[in-house]
């Protein structure tokens, strides 16, 4: 493979290729241009570019902005690590023998892993939303991780916009050197977009209201409100914006409700490979048993604790299960367990009418599953079975 990369004239690894491979090193050495597949397709897309990134809520925030944009009536492709390659896509000036109609706006989710092998790539609105601790077994380092991230508005000039979580100090460092201009979102009044009562805002404006959102924890307002400070920037209207918000749904695995028995609501956050996911959504309720584990991307655990005053018992599984245990130490009681079945059923000994039981892992799913889809639907599987099963449960 190295040989192969010396010899050409230009190398686009898979976004899963660390740039320490040895195919990439030698390229490089050899002086052969390396790039990722978004920086190739970025210079050929000839419509305005919105480009979101961020630690956790990409999809959601790809996905929502697309749908704002579609309901004012533009016609608007999403794309990049969303599934979709960018490069692919029809319409936009990349392929005109296409036979999708030409587009207004394509929208993409793009990764610190794309973003790290970019030197063109300019989104006309990119989007930062909080950026923590993630990836450091790929970049490396957290500096590494952030400085990846700060790719995606390092080329925009005055002309373009930066939206960014004004919440979060890293973001908001960062966003503190762009070059673009900038609007904060905040869930308190001062940034431009904000929450203010149970008004979503942009400056003056009420954009929606959280009665209008089908979910409005936390994370939810603040994804709503980076992509309908996104959205707008490049033709989306008013009444798009509320229809969008009033139809999303929440997306697979993302804090999803399972069911309720007995007065206790179970939630599947499966998607949450990192400690910062997890603590987003178990602040998001006041009593919580958490089920945290899996595989660790060389990510501390113990932040999971700063959270432990709305947990009252976790369970911890897989490769990670001591870190976990480690973290609420002297603390919270922690079961450890083998399985997703047990996991299961030492949530159900642990919970109390009122309690929420969170499968919110902090970490990645590989020790025991494909992907994080996999673990999610085994929970929300044995989770049905228990309080279809018993029938004192049964609300």
């Amino acid at each position: 493979m190295a040989i192969l990369a010396t010899g050409a004239d230009l190398v686009v690894p898979s976004p899963g290729v660390p740039e320490r491979h040895v195919s990439i090193r030698s390229a490089l050495e050899a002086g052969v241009a390396v790039r990722s597949e978004v920086d190739l397709a970025a210079e050929r897309i000839r419509v305005p570019l919105v480009a979101i990134t961020g630690t956790n809520g990409k999809t959601t925030v790809t996905e929502l902005t697309a749908r704002m944009l579609s309901a004012s009536g533009l016609v608007v492709a999403a794309a990049g690590n969303i599934g979709r390659p960018l490069i692919e896509v029809e319409g936009a000036g990349i392929d005109p023998r296409g036979d999708e109609p030409d587009l207004d706006v394509v929208v993409a989710e793009v990764s610190s892993f794309q973003l790290a092998l970019t030197d063109v790539f300019r989104p006309r609105v990119a989007v930062l939303l909080a950026v923590a601790e993630d990836h450091t077994d790929w970049h490396g380092s957290f500096d590494a991780y952030v400085a990846a991230k700060a790719r995606i508005f390092a080329n925009q000039t005055g002309g373009d916009l930066l939206v960014y979580d004004a919440d979060d100090p890293v973001a908001t460092g960062m966003a503190a050197a762009a070059p673009a201009l900038r609007t904060g979102c905040s869930l308190v009044p001062g940034p431009e977009y904000h929450l203010e009562g149970d008004a979503l805002c942009a400056r003056d404006d009420v954009l929606a209201r959280t009665a209008d959102l089908r979910r409005a924890l936390p994370h939810d307002i603040g994804n709503s409100l980076a992509a309908a400070a996104a959205a707008r920037h490049v033709g989306a209207s008013p009444e798009g914006v509320l229809r969008a918000l009033r139809g999303f749904e929440t997306l697979p695995h993302r804090v999803t409700l399972v069911g309720e028995s007995g007065g206790v609501r179970w939630y599947d956050d499966s998607k949450a490979t990192n400690p910062h996911a997890a603590l987003a959504a178990t602040r998001s309720f006041e009593r919580v048993v958490l089920l945290a584990g899996g595989r660790n991307k060389g990510l501390d655990l113990g932040a999971l604790a700063q959270a432990s005053d709305h947990v009252v018992s976790v369970v911890a599984f897989g490769e990670a299960a001591g870190e976990v245990e480690a973290a609420f130490a002297g603390i919270r009681p922690v079961t450890r367990i083998a399985t997703m079945h047990e996991a299961v059923l030492a949530a159900a000994q642990a919970a109390s009418a009122g309690d929420v039981v969170l499968l919110s892992p902090g970490c990645a799913s590989f020790d025991a599953y494909d992907d994080y889809a996999e673990r999610g639907d085994d929970f929300s599987a044995e989770v049905l079975s228990l309080i279809g099963s018993d029938r004192s449960r049964t609300p």
